[in-house]
């Protein structure tokens, strides 16, 4: 049997009337894991951006099992983009 551990890199604690979360650091021990993980993470910003309706979303591969998912306003509003960072 094996295991699969998805590690989602903590941000500092915000108070209620702070701003929405705008990138969230993603980090997966395991292939099978990625998709997963990512589409929840897209999911969670499509609520933030749909708040503003300014920018989309985009997906950066830092390194293998290493993503970033943020807000971009270089994104149109209702789209997502991916990237491979150099």
């Amino acid at each position: 049997m094996t295991t699969a551990t998805m590690e989602r890199i903590p941000a500092v604690s915000t108070p209620a009337d702070a701003p929405a979360v705008r990138s969230i650091d993603l980090e997966f021990s395991t292939a099978s894991d990625v998709h997963t993980g990512l589409e929840e993470a897209v999911a969670e910003l499509i609520e933030v951006a749909a708040q503003d309706a300014d920018c989309g979303i985009l997906v950066t591969r830092l390194h293998p099992g290493r993503y970033t998912v943020a807000l971009d306003e270089s994104v149109p509003f209702g789209e997502t983009y991916e990237a491979i960072a150099a």
